[in-house]
């Protein structure tokens, strides 16, 4: 079932705590829009000319490099938002957005919500939170990728996908992901990923399947990670 634009808003981190009647004059700008699976919504330097919230289905985020690489940087399910940035400044968006199933999206205008910014002071404090966050997200990824070892980059990603995505089953934490777009997660080759994700397979860490990555064993996970990255990564202050 859909969410209904009150709803998401209500429920996002962005506009939480916000008065009942801030919440309803932000989702009266709500403009619904419907995608077809392997869509493209924007493309990285497209103009920025709003912000999205997914109603139904799912959406990948992902960067090129100069040279073509693409990197996986995030999945945003029901509830979630994004687009923030260009929201905000009206410049070039920072990042590719791909429907990856049906989806359904609330768009909400720039024009429209700084109207409204300007009429709402409380929601400034509230976008400068979501972009602090958004810092530190991003100022993490790019350590991650610059100073981890490969083993603990992985195990790191995967243990940060399953909190996020990850489907409880008897077994563990199951991930909708193949091994290439994990590759893609971490910068990494899928042969690489593949030969780290085998050994952990042989010793009961994970299971793989079709399409599927599944977390057995996170405090297996979580050690490599602390050992890994023991002195590695500073905290970003």
């Amino acid at each position: 079932m859909a969410l209904g634009a009150r709803t998401m808003i209500e429920r996002n981190r962005l506009f939480r705590g916000l008065p009942s009647a801030t919440l309803d004059r932000i989702a009266a700008l709500a403009i619904r829009r419907a995608y077809g699976q392997g869509e493209t919504i924007f493309a990285q330097s497209d103009p920025g000319d709003g912000l999205y919230g997914v109603a139904t289905g799912r959406v990948r985020i992902s960067a090129s490099s100069s040279d073509g690489k693409e990197l996986f940087l995030n999945i945003m399910e029901p509830g979630d938002a994004f687009g923030e940035i260009a929201l905000l400044d009206g410049r070039q968006r920072t990042a590719t957005a791909c429907t990856t199933a049906p989806t359904e999206l609330l768009m909400i205008k720039r024009e429209d919500f700084f109207a409204l910014l300007r009429r709402e002071p409380e929601l400034v404090s509230h976008m400068l939170e979501l972009l602090c966050q958004r810092l530190r997200w991003m100022s993490g990824l790019t350590e991650e990728s610059a100073l981890l070892p490969v083993p603990a980059r992985l195990a790191r990603r995967l243990l940060s996908l399953g909190k996020l995505h990850g489907q409880e089953t008897a077994k563990g934490v199951r991930l909708s992901i193949s091994q290439e777009e994990m590759a893609r997660f971490v910068g990494l080759s899928r042969q690489i990923v593949n030969q780290h994700l085998q050994l952990w397979k042989a010793q009961r860490w994970v299971g793989l399947g079709r399409g599927k990555i599944t977390i057995l064993e996170p405090a297996a996970l979580e050690a490599i990670v602390a050992h890994d990255g023991a002195g590695a990564m500073q905290p970003f202050a």
